[in-house]
Order: structure tokens, then sequence, then C-alpha cells
């Protein structure tokens, strides 16, 4: 009796803070990933200051900002139909939740489909990873976020198999709502990724 009254206060401190042991990992490895994400925008950014002449993104024959902004926007949607997914699940309406996480991982098999789409077409341009800075720096963030995407979507397809299976519902809805605070993360690094590339014009130097 004492030993179980010992580890029930560190149990229930755990939860009055929300924070599962499975919830703990996410957010560490997040927050190591993200790590990741600020090297590859401090190198964006220091290439960027330091180049002679950079692209200017609006150009169509550089990069196609409106391809890609409904690209984000399809993204966006797939981070609110994980929100509803997990309120499903809270609210034990499981096949409500398996649709949504249907949808959320169909937006981001599109938004990947999107990206496989983009960079053909620029290769084809003769646009490839070696060509010159802004294209190494273009290719790795994109393929790095890329990766994320296509981890996520793998990982929200184990998710719904789960959740097909009757494994999650109002009284076990944590691993959902982990995967949500991946997909939210990644969907927030593409909004910053969308910005800096494809929407802030060159500073200086001279533009093409």
């Amino acid at each position: 009796m004492s030993e179980a009254l010992a580890v029930r206060p560190g149990r229930d401190a755990r939860r009055a803070l929300g924070m599962t042991p499975g919830k703990f990992a996410m957010w560490a490895f997040l927050a190591s990933d993200g790590m990741g994400f600020v090297g590859l925008f401090a190198a964006y950014i220091a290439t960027r200051l330091h180049a002679g002449w950079w692209p200017d993104p609006n150009n169509p024959a550089v990069l196609n900002v409106d391809l890609t902004a409904l690209n984000t926007f399809i993204l966006v949607c797939s981070s609110v139909t994980m929100v509803y997914a997990l309120q499903a699940c809270r609210e034990d309406r499981i096949r409500a939740c398996a649709g949504y996480l249907g949808l959320t991982i169909l937006g981001g098999a599109s938004f990947l489909g999107v990206q496989v789409y983009e960079y053909i077409h620029l290769s084809e341009s003769g646009m490839v990873p070696w060509e010159d800075n802004f294209c190494a720096t273009f290719y790795s963030l994109t393929c790095y976020h890329g990766l994320h995407v296509l981890s996520g979507v793998i990982y929200l397809i184990c998710i719904l198999i789960g959740t097909l299976r009757g494994r999650y519902n109002s009284k076990n809805y944590t691993p959902i709502e982990i995967v949500g605070l991946f997909w939210h993360f990644v969907d927030l690094v593409w909004i910053l990724l969308f910005t800096f590339i494809y929407l802030l014009r060159p500073l200086g130097g001279e533009t093409f």
C-alpha cells in the first residue's frame, strides 16, 4: 500500500501538467529537430546575405509561387483536419476521427505530389541542386522538410490503422494528440520556409 501511494503522486502530477511520457518525448524530439531546421535556415540566410546575386522568387522563370501557395493552403487545411480528428476521438466519434485522419493523410500526400511535380519542372529548366548556392539551399531546405512530411504521412497511416481497430477513444487519445503535435510542427516550419524562400525578395545585389 505504501509503495502504491508513493508512486501515485508522481503520476498524478504528470497528468496535472498534461505531460504524459509520450508527449514529453515528442516535445523533446521536436525541440531537437527544430535545431536542425534552425541550422538550415541560418545557412540559407547567411548565404543569401553574402551572395553577389540572388534570384527573384517572384519571377515565374525561377519558382512557381502561385502553385506553392496552393500547396501551402493544402498543408494548412490538413493541420485543421488533424485538430478535428483529435476532437472527434475525445468525443468517441471514432468514424469521424478516422475520416479526418484520412483527410489529413490525403493532404500530406497531395503536398508531396505537388512538391515532386515542382522538382521535376525545376530540373527540366536546369535548376538542379549543384547548379548554384540558391539551388543548393533551396533543395536542402525543401527536401529536408519533405522527408518530415513523408514521415508524418507514414506515422498518420499507422495511427489511422490503430483507430480503425478501435485502439483509440475518449479514454485513450494521447497517441492521436502526439502525432498531431508532429504534424502541426511540420506545418509551422513550412509556413516559415515558404515565407523565407518564396516570398522574400532579395535585399540587395544583382537579381534575375
